[in-house]
């Protein structure tokens, strides 16, 4: 068997971000509705605020929960949803806020470029247009 050099279909790395910690740039040009994170075989896990005892746990790793998951609410329950451990994360969950960002997601969390992207600069999404 074949195997694929693991840089195809990679358009990002992580560095530094002027806008927040780290964030995802891209390392070549990125055409228009381009699902960047293709292959990532990482599934989001759900899990009420309840369940997870999240005003138990250590204020630190409340913070995990709250930069990085995404929050909805259903019915009177708040929802997170996580990778399925944080040290697994794919980069896409490195992704920083902009009220002008360049990605946006569907329903299932895909993130898919909404405008040319140049190498070099940084992607990002609109929080709030998937998470509370």
């Amino acid at each position: 068997m074949t195997k694929q050099p693991p840089h195809i279909k990679v358009y990002t790395r992580l560095q530094k971000s002027s806008i927040s910690g780290i964030g995802v740039f891209a390392v070549t040009d990125i055409p228009i509705e381009t699902h960047v994170f293709e292959g990532d075989k990482s599934e989001m896990c759900w899990y009420s605020e309840e369940e997870l005892k999240l005003s138990s746990l250590p204020m630190a790793i409340q913070d995990l929960y709250n930069d990085f998951c995404v929050i909805k609410t259903e019915g009177n329950q708040k929802l997170y949803g996580c990778p399925d451990s944080f040290n697994n994360m794919p980069i896409s969950w490195y992704l920083n806020n902009s009220d002008n960002p360049n990605m946006a997601c569907n329903e299932v969390y895909d993130f898919y470029t909404i405008r040319d992207v140049k190498a070099g600069e940084e992607l990002t999404s609109k929080y709030d247009t998937y998470s509370e």
